[in-house]
């Protein structure tokens, strides 16, 4: 049987969007799929035509891929199945219902998925009346390592977890002055409020990632309606701009005796030099053991579990290496950055005619959203009206490239 093709249309076309579609076309059989297919169809550059052409060439595009010089057009293409949003998280709402409301498409959005709950909650209010498919492009989700811990954890490989423990920061000091500029310009989007900067929804997501697929995406269905987590919060901001630069989170699950710590910092790292071997990226803890897992919180591709049991020393209990496939094809030169399992996701459900992905479920990414909500209310981060509404509004600059 032949398998499944999407016609992607790319909104936006910067390094994140690069990474995604020369993904999108590696070589499927190389990570062991045969069912789906991807095909980039269109691009759209809110600065020009030109530099979306530039960009399909880039990323290998076939040469009936349409370039476009604003959003509007890209969401009206026809051939287009799905349009992934990879503009910065502060243009998320807009531009998700662009393609939503305007142009009736279905939606893979980056994540953060927005800047506030109340606009997370109205994607997906729009996307279920339009009975169209909408997910938030968390893609550690869908790593094969995710899967595995998940099903390890599920298992009772550790027994019962009572606590998980997550880091994604970044050394990016400049000097040894904690008032210093850190290694961003003030107009970068790690830093800068207008498009939502800080630490928590660039790098932050990525520890409240394993927070939740372990403490809130595992809890049991049989006890209905899942717990969200009580959230307490300190953020310590940066002087130039005031963006949360270091954020602690504390998770509390009473009803299931369990606690989650998440930290995301732009003036520490994970761990010291590029590999962040000085430590794991993210512990789980239960009553017969952990599972550790190597940092880049956002990249796994090791971990491995220490029992309680275990006469073994730490240093003799072996990692499990999952690392991600290489396109083998002759004259390939692309390696595969790990963004392709979630778009196989996405593909699948389309297939499938599933409006949300199971592994990410649209109510599960809204308690994110409302979990960094609080976390952000406590830090005392007020981001401008122009990215926190959640009026549509289809001439706004953050649709028609003016912001």
């Amino acid at each position: 049987m032949a398998p499944y093709t999407v016609k992607w249309g790319i909104l936006a076309t910067g390094g994140i969007a690069q990474y995604f579609s020369k993904d999108l076309l590696a070589d499927p059989s190389a990570r062991g799929t045969s069912d789906v297919l991807h095909e980039v169809v269109a691009a759209a550059s809110s600065t020009s035509k030109e530099r979306a052409a530039e960009f399909l060439k880039d990323v290998g595009a076939g040469a009936d891929a349409k370039a476009y010089g604003s959003y509007a057009e890209l969401v009206a293409d026809p051939n287009v199945d799905i349009i992934y949003v990879a503009t910065p998280h502060s243009h998320h709402f807009q531009n998700v219902m662009l393609a939503l409301e305007v142009g009736n498409k279905h939606v893979l959005c980056e994540k953060a998925f927005t800047v506030t709950a109340a606009q997370a909650r109205k994607l997906v209010e729009t996307a279920r009346a339009r009975n169209l498919f909408l997910m938030e492009a968390v893609w550690t989700r869908y790593f094969p390592l995710s899967v595995q811990v998940r099903s390890l954890v599920q298992s009772g490989a550790i027994g019962t977890v009572y606590r998980v423990v997550a880091d994604n920061s970044l050394n990016c000091n400049k000097d040894h002055s904690p008032t210093s500029a850190v290694t961003f310009s003030d107009d970068s989007r790690m830093v800068n409020m207008d498009l939502a900067g800080g630490a928590l929804l660039d790098l932050g997501i990525y520890s409240l990632t394993w927070l939740f697929q372990i403490l809130y995406h595992l809890q049991p269905e049989a006890e209905g309606e899942k717990e969200a987590p009580q959230v307490v919060a300190v953020m310590d901001k940066y002087d130039r701009t005031g963006a949360d630069e270091s954020s602690t989170l504390v998770l509390h699950f009473p009803g299931h005796r369990s606690q989650g710590i998440g930290m995301t910092s732009m003036r520490v790292g994970t761990g010291v030099g590029s590999v962040q071997k000085s430590a794991p990226a993210i512990l789980i803890q239960g009553s017969d053991g952990e599972i550790q897992v190597m940092g880049p919180a956002y990249k796994p591709l090791a971990y491995r579990v220490i029992k309680k049991s275990d006469n073994k020393s730490e240093s003799e209990v072996p990692w499990v290496d999952m690392p991600i496939p290489i396109d083998k094809r002759e004259g390939a030169t692309w390696e595969g950055h790990g963004m392709f399992w979630e778009a196989d996701e996405a593909a699948r459900c389309l297939r499938d005619g599933k409006k949300e992905s199971a592994t990410l479920p649209l109510s599960e990414s809204i308690v994110i959203m409302e979990t960094m909500d609080k976390a952000l209310q406590q830090g005392g981060i007020v981001y401008p009206e122009l990215i926190t509404t959640d009026v549509f509004d289809e001439n706004s600059p953050l649709n028609t490239g003016r912001a």
